[in-house]
């Protein structure tokens, strides 16, 4: 199916900031401030199989999960198995919105996909109009990063060739 055939035309800003809202990442947002984000994301729709973006790409915002499956795989030194992204309000590569660098993970729709793109210039407009939401994004994504390590600390014995 393709995109004109769905009807899907543009999101109403009140819906946004509610898929907004249902995002982890995003409850560091006020409620004008899923407002405003809302009404610059833009949703897209994946069909089944198609690369939402691929490692090494520098994505130019984050995606939420509308509806659908999204696979996520690691390339290179951190390659593991794949994981699946099903809940609605998962946020794909939430460091996009403030870091403009290739990703390691290609991203893929398993099935038919709804999704809300954030672009990083809104994200980063509004962090500039907001201190504490410029903190409070500082602090989640430290949080990621902190994840990220940890579930990476098995390995680093495997990596050192041992």
């Amino acid at each position: 199916m393709q995109f004109g055939a769905l009807g899907l035309g543009p999101m109403r800003m009140d819906d946004a900031a509610g898929v907004l809202a249902r995002a982890d990442f995003f409850d560091i947002c006020d409620d004008e401030q899923l407002r405003m984000l809302g009404f610059a994301g833009d949703r897209k729709h994946f069909d089944a199989d198609a690369v939402i973006y691929k490692a090494g790409d520098v994505p130019s915002g984050a995606y939420v999960l509308i509806e659908g499956t999204v696979k996520a795989r690691h390339e290179g030194a951190e390659a593991g198995k794949p994981y699946a992204l099903s809940e609605p309000g998962s946020v794909i590569s939430p460091t996009s919105l403030i870091l403009e660098k290739p990703r390691p993970v290609t991203f893929t729709a398993v099935t038919d996909c709804e999704l809300l793109f954030v672009p990083r210039t809104a994200f980063l407009k509004l962090a500039r109009q907001s201190p504490d939401l410029a903190g409070r994004a500082a602090q989640r994504i430290e949080q990621e990063l902190g994840r990220y390590m940890h579930a990476l600390e098995p390995l680093k014995g495997k990596m050192k060739g041992g």
